[in-house]
């Protein structure tokens, strides 16, 4: 009897495998989470050695490399004062500290200025009348009359008025017995101002000729009234302006012009003001005292020169001077060094001047920290102290002593973990 060939499994069979898969399937992961706890436990336990061994390593190297003495040391500050004079002369141009001489430069300027002033006096401003006339001359036999510049004529309202010019009144013309008076236009003014001289057309008589056959013979008239009359206050320059305005600009153009030559001169060098000379070379105005204005000009010019020296090189000759008188085995402490200046005597001119100096500095004895370092090596703090104090005794004011880090309680064996620091505050 043949066999029976079937494409897929018979049930039984099938849920046989299908059960080994499964128990398969279940025991891998019921493995799993204790190979891999086994594996974590592993490699977080190496991780642990190598943190220690690095820290030790770490603490080895900070016990024998790093430990380091720092010494601060106050020196002992003297300080002297000194006062020297020098000589500043343009002529030269190198300092000499032994002969006290250093070099000047000579400035100048020069500043011209105009400037508006009040005129405070007062005036009176009368405006006089003015008009024209007709000369009449009547003469009989008839001939022509001349009257001279300056001649007066008197209205018949009682005002004065007088011409400036020379008058040649023409012959009249006669006619039988009649004679036809021959006449000439003049120009007038008021011989004094106001407005009670704008007369109305008038009569006028020559009082010159009063008591002569002329006097009824030559006269004047006019066909318009007089104008121009007025009176009135105004300004006047008085001398008090012109010298109240001459003191004012001087003064303020001096000290512009100083400003201005202040300006040129860098910050190298050092101007005092005892070493500025000025000059006014001219004050005037084209105004003269008593003219009516309200206002006038004056005009200034001044020169002004100065001398003026280098602040390094009256410092130099200062430390140099203070180098020559301290002792052996002192220093000119940094930053102490001060000095005061001020101009005795001074030839603007003449390019010299006497320079008066006051000047000092703070000075200590020399500290080999070297040599003091060197001599330090481990030893404690005490040991320390005692050994600063037995070699430089009186030269120090204080002292501290600092390890580092904090387990580290006396210097270390190697001069380059030991410093030594001089301290000035």
């Amino acid at each position: 009897m043949a066999k029976k060939i079937y494409d897929i499994k018979p049930p039984k069979i099938a849920r046989k495998v299908e059960k080994q898969i499964k128990d398969f399937l279940t025991e891998d992961k019921k493995q799993k989470p204790t190979r891999h706890k086994k594996e974590g436990f592993s490699i977080w336990w190496s991780v642990s050695i190598a943190a220690v061994l690095i820290m030790l390593v770490v603490g080895v190297y900070l016990f024998f490399k790093l430990p380091k003495a720092e010494i601060a040391i106050w020196p002992k500050v003297e300080t002297l004062g000194f006062k020297q004079t020098v000589t500043a002369d343009k002529s030269i141009e190198t300092a000499d500290s032994i002969k006290g001489i250093v070099p000047a430069k000579y400035f100048e300027t020069s500043k011209t200025v105009s400037q508006d002033f009040p005129a405070t006096g007062n005036a009176s401003n009368e405006g006089r009348a003015s008009g024209t006339i007709t000369v009449y001359n009547k003469l009989n036999p008839t001939t022509s009359f001349t009257l001279k510049t300056g001649t007066h004529f008197l209205s018949d309202s009682g005002k004065l008025f007088v011409a400036s010019k020379k008058i040649v009144v023409p012959a009249g013309k006669k006619s039988g017995s009649k004679v036809t008076p021959g006449s000439i236009e003049v120009e007038i003014q008021a011989v004094e101002g106001g407005d009670s001289y704008n007369i109305a057309p008038s009569n006028f008589s020559i009082p010159g000729l009063k008591g002569t056959a002329y006097y009824y013979n030559i006269y004047a008239s006019s066909s318009n009234a007089m104008t121009g009359g007025y009176a009135g206050k105004v300004k006047k320059v008085t001398d008090d302006d012109i010298q109240g305005a001459k003191s004012v600009l001087i003064e303020k153009v001096t000290s512009d012009a100083k400003t201005d030559l202040k300006n040129q001169i860098s910050s190298d060098y050092v101007l005092l003001d005892n070493a500025i000379s000025s000059t006014t070379i001219e004050a005037s105005t084209q105004t003269k005292s008593g003219t009516t204005t309200d206002n006038f000009t004056y005009k200034v010019i001044v020169k002004v020169s100065a001398l003026a020296f280098k602040k390094s090189d009256l410092d130099n000759f200062a430390k140099d001077y203070i180098t020559s008188q301290i002792e052996d085995g002192q220093t000119i402490l940094d930053g102490s060094f001060k000095t005061n200046y001020s101009a005795s005597t001074v030839d603007v001119s003449g390019g010299t001047a006497k320079i008066d100096l006051d000047f000092s500095s703070g000075v200590y004895k020399n500290i080999d920290r070297n040599s003091l370092a060197m001599s330090l090596l481990g030893k404690n703090e005490n040991q320390i102290k005692e050994t600063i104090n037995s070699r430089l005794g009186d030269q120090v004011f204080d002292l501290k002593v600092k390890f580092w880090p904090f387990w580290v309680n006396k210097a270390p064996a190697s001069q380059k973990a030991v410093s030594v620091d001089l301290k000035f505050e």
